[in-house]
């Protein structure tokens, strides 16, 4: 199913004062269950449904910081930052990176299994504490900044959509 995020992103035209506003668009899957975000900063989000045997969902989420919000390498060491491992090895030591080009457009991914202990919300000095957990994450850059998918829960329900989510992923165009 095709659909857009309607993340109005500024373009300004070399040569000219004008602005084109560019939308995000995607095909996600239909048992994909996109919610309405009550942030500014998140595009849009998904849950994914969890597999038998786990206690939660997954959740995606797309961010768009107008043009900010960093680069790939500042992001994706930001990412691993919120995994943790049980043996106290770095998570650097077990994140795996790749790059593909969808619609034109450099994509980077990082995929770091673990107990995810990300702040409960920006800037608060309270973790949340989720072992078995398996964050996806991804950078697409566009000609109006990049976009940043987050993809977390339960390793087993992750492992059930990451290929589904590279698919999605595939997707994404600005236009």
């Amino acid at each position: 199913m095709i659909r857009c995020a309607f993340a109005v992103a500024s373009l300004l035209l070399a040569g000219t004062s004008g602005v084109v506003a560019q939308t995000l668009r995607y095909e996600a899957p239909d048992t994909w269950v996109e919610r309405v975000s009550d942030s500014p900063m998140r595009v849009t989000e998904f849950q994914l449904p969890r597999v038998a045997g786990d206690a939660e969902d997954a959740d995606l989420v797309v961010f768009y910081f107008g043009g900010a919000g960093g680069g790939v390498e500042a992001n994706l060491e930001r990412w691993v930052g919120q995994m943790t491992q049980v043996d106290g090895r770095s998570s650097f030591e077990v994140a795996a990176t790749t790059g593909f080009e969808a619609n034109g457009l450099a994509v980077t991914t990082i995929d770091v299994p673990g107990t995810y202990v990300a702040p409960i919300r920006p800037g608060s000095a309270s973790r949340l504490n989720k072992p078995n957990f398996r964050l996806i994450a991804a950078v697409v850059e566009t000609p109006v900044g990049p976009y940043f998918f987050k993809l977390t829960g339960p390793a087993r329900t992750v492992g059930r959509w990451d290929r589904p989510f590279t698919t999605f992923l595939r997707t994404v165009r600005v236009d």
